[in-house]
């Protein structure tokens, strides 16, 4: 089932009043993807369809972000207990977890904090950990990652950037340059598998080692050929890393003890 044919259930509810917008497709356990800064479910597009073969997948919109752009601004702060509310407007108790970038930070935080709701974590090119905190700096990064990327995403980053505009934009930017997860890592106990792109110029590898080492139970895995959007860059590739780990061979894999933190480099 591709993913530019799967059919996608286009929903919309209020949580504390604030409209937020997601999509649903397939059928089985559930897995919610949290898109990262700049971005909305659209970054997930390439990934939907087949991981919809295996699950009942959620692509949500954060506050401010995509559809779900409002008057009520994005705070990373509450970002993790505000997808928990929304979990538990859908009777959602227990999930697959993936999130990218600023998603991965929000999907990080709320595996620490509320163990019990989490089966199983993906965390892509993730933010948590400090890098530099210069924003000029670090928007030099993002027009960098430009060069990595496919033709066909482009048009998307423009849409969604134009979308949330430069008030939701810098806010947030500002909020994830000067957060950091480190002193929280170590209790994400669930099984956790650390996808990065190998020429990421926005958050380096370095940081996802260091990243994946923080965890109790990470697996990292870098990604030939791909930027900061390894999920657009080299779909196939990381839609087939994605589904065995989510699948009972990772599972088996963790009770045998194999050790955790140890880089893997996809072709």
């Amino acid at each position: 089932m591709a993913a530019n044919t799967m059919q996608l259930e286009q929903k919309r509810i209020q949580i504390r009043g604030i409209p937020v917008h997601y999509q649903v497709a397939g059928e089985g356990e559930p897995l919610v993807l949290v898109h990262g800064l700049s971005g909305s479910s659209q970054w997930w597009a390439k990934n939907v369809g087949p991981l919809a073969e295996h699950f009942r997948v959620y692509i949500v919109d954060l506050v401010g972000f995509g559809a779900s752009k409002g008057n009520h601004p994005f705070i990373l702060d509450e970002a993790s207990r505000f997808l928990v509310e929304w979990m538990d407007e859908l009777g959602l108790e227990r999930v697959n977890l993936m999130g990218h970038s600023m998603g991965g930070f929000i999907s990080a935080d709320l595996a620490a904090d509320c163990p019990q709701r989490v089966e199983r974590l993906v965390l892509v090119d993730a933010a948590g950990l400090p890098f530099d905190p210069n924003v000029l700096k670090h928007a030099y990064g993002l027009t960098r990652a430009v060069r990595y990327m496919p033709p066909d995403f482009l048009p998307v980053l423009v849409r969604d950037v134009w979308r949330a505009g430069p008030k939701t934009m810098v806010s947030a930017m500002r909020q994830i340059l000067s957060s950091n997860l480190q002193d929280k890592l170590a209790q994400v106990e669930v099984p956790t598998l650390v996808v990065w792109g190998e020429f990421d110029t926005v958050i380096p590898v370095e940081v996802g080692q260091e990243l994946s080492k923080a965890l109790s139970n990470g697996e990292f895995v870098v990604l030939k050929g791909a930027g900061h959007n390894p999920m657009w860059d080299r779909a196939e590739a990381f839609n087939e890393l994605v589904l065995n780990f989510l699948t009972t061979e990772q599972q088996a894999r963790s009770e045998e003890g194999e050790p955790g933190g140890e880089q893997m480099v996809a072709a």
